[in-house]
């Protein structure tokens, strides 16, 4: 107190003696308080101001298939398990999601040798560190503020940083320019994309915007669109020629878009995801002339850039092709390419790092854009630290040179035995069928339903496939996402299973698969 004495209770308490108890009339008034508190709330409570019917409907409409029904069942199984619920199986592998380090995959050293130093800088003064890694974390720490991980960056993302990936596309596409200003650090590739369909939306009515999304997609987009209140185009790939992608197909979806919307973006997924195509140049050059045709914007989701495994098959950014059509076509597309920390060989998805390129914007635009990003003020520093590994790694004649690309090859040579192991392993079960695995880190088969088992599934209110899924969870552990997550063709069944695991691990989980497919042929033939 000011006067300096303590209040009594706190001298006694201070002195180790029991602290005064409260005078029995208090006690007899702090029961009848209760006593009429708990009458109140037996009354009925007022409304709640936000309920499912007054909350905002865009939200309400989204769906993410990939954390979505099955996934909150797999994680209800699991706290069975570990209250030792006996189930036929011992764990759940959950293969429903590209978590490369949640399934066993090891980081690249060098890049988590460069988050270290910038996180906690004290380490630069030790041998343990090469001189390399030093190097890159005293640039990024040079280029925040206060030389301190823990500042606000720009909402553009830091300087430096966007310098590398404006030099790691320029390396990438054989020469191509990029220009730094173009580039906007995001958190993982996401962030950007949503951030790009929102400056995108607008009109009402027929002249709504509309969205052209490949189906199968990836729900980002879809949920994306429900939110924003757009409306969704959806173009069917081709299952029948290994997913390809037919400029045919766009203009049969866009020409019946046009009736009741106005569809002014296109979206690519290249590599695939669910899919795993990858597209030849011939493909990505119809698709750009398509979008200079029809005056469309085009999203350009690249972050599987470096998965890629069947031979015959490249990457090709949209980038580099734009500009190789000439400048009629590389000085008017419009167009926002993305890339990531999470998938490639890195899998660093927790740093949530990512960045977008953003090419013939309209100068106005362009400061609409970094205002709209500047609400977030910046995408996470150590992301961003993250992204600038990826984009500018040990270089030949640098001392972790040799670990780094050692780690790297190992990462995606497992990634391509994997592939080839899940197609021919999936291809031997009967009522199963799974196209090559060309890029990305998913499978995507398409699986045979029996009749019986869609009239149960309608009993249950479930599509077949969440249904099918749904049995294989609770029967073997495996949690996998039903195609009607991402979207397929009338009358057709899929699922989405990552390739992730370990190979031994994988072996097992396709072994059971196996068995669950043709135990339920046989139980609903």
């Amino acid at each position: 107190s000011r006067s300096g004495r303590e209040p009594a209770a706190l001298r006694g308490c201070a002195a180790g003696l029991a602290p005064r108890q409260p005078r029995e009339g208090s006690v007899r008034w702090s029961s009848a308080a209760e006593a009429s508190a708990v009458k109140i709330n037996e009354k009925a409570s007022r409304e709640k101001i936000l309920t499912l019917e007054s909350m905002n409907p865009q939200v309400k409409a989204v769906e993410y298939a990939v954390r979505g029904p099955i996934v909150l069942k797999a994680g209800e199984i699991e706290k069975e398990l570990r209250k030792g619920i006996k189930k036929p199986f011992t764990e759940v592998i959950k293969a429903n999601i590209g978590d490369a380090h949640a399934m066993g995959q090891r980081p690249i050293t060098f890049l988590r040798q460069v988050v270290a130093l910038c996180t906690y800088p004290n380490l630069l003064d030790s041998p343990s560190f090469p001189e390399d890694a030093k190097k890159r974390a005293r640039r990024i720490l040079q280029g925040c503020g206060g030389n301190s991980l823990g500042s606000y960056s720009a909402s553009q993302g830091i300087n430096c940083i966007r310098e590398d990936v404006a030099a790691y596309i320029k390396r990438r596409d054989g020469g191509v320019p990029a220009d730094p200003d173009n580039i906007y650090l995001t958190t993982g590739a996401s962030d950007g994309i949503a951030t790009i369909l929102k400056i995108l939306v607008s009109g009402g009515g027929k002249s709504r915007t509309g969205v052209m999304i490949p189906i199968p997609q990836y729900p980002l987009y879809s949920a994306a669109i429900s939110e924003l209140d757009a409306i969704q185009v959806n173009y069917y790939l081709d299952e029948e020629n290994c997913w390809a992608l037919d400029v045919n197909e766009l203009r049969r979806s866009l020409h019946e878009a046009k009736a009741y919307c106005n569809p002014k973006v296109l979206c690519i997924i290249n590599p695939g995801n669910p899919t795993g195509q990858v597209q030849n140049r011939k493909c990505i050059e119809d698709v750009i002339h398509f979008a200079w045709e029809e005056k469309l914007f085009l999203l350009a989701d690249e972050v599987y850039q470096d998965n890629v495994y069947s031979e015959g098959c490249q990457f090709h950014s949209f980038k580099k092709i734009l500009y190789e059509m000439g400048p009629e076509y590389s000085n008017n597309v419009e167009l926002a390419s993305f890339h990531s920390t999470s998938k490639g060989y890195m899998g660093e998805c927790g740093y949530r790092g990512g960045y977008m390129e953003v090419i013939n914007l309209h100068p106005e635009i362009k400061g609409q854009l970094v205002k709209l990003l500047s609400v977030r003020l910046c995408p996470p520093v150590s992301g961003q630290a993250a992204m600038d590994i990826v984009v500018n790694p040990p270089v030949p004649g640098e001392e972790s040179y040799s670990q780094f690309i050692k780690e790297k090859e190992s990462v995606l040579s497992n990634l391509a035995k994997k592939a080839k192991l899940t197609e021919d392993m999936f291809n031997k079960v009967p009522g199963i069928h799974c196209n090559p695995l060309q890029g990305a880190m998913y499978a995507f088969p398409r699986i045979f339903i029996p009749s019986k088992a869609i009239e149960e599934a309608k009993v249950h209110k479930m599509a077949p496939d969440m249904f099918y899924c749904m049995k294989l969870l609770e029967e073997t552990g495996i949690c996998v996402v039903p195609g009607s997550g991402f979207g397929q063709r009338e009358g057709s069944y899929h699922f989405r299973m990552t390739i992730l695991p370990p190979v031994e691990k994988l072996k097992i989980l396709l072994e059971k698969v196996k068995d669950f497919h043709i135990k339920f042929l046989e139980k609903y033939a």
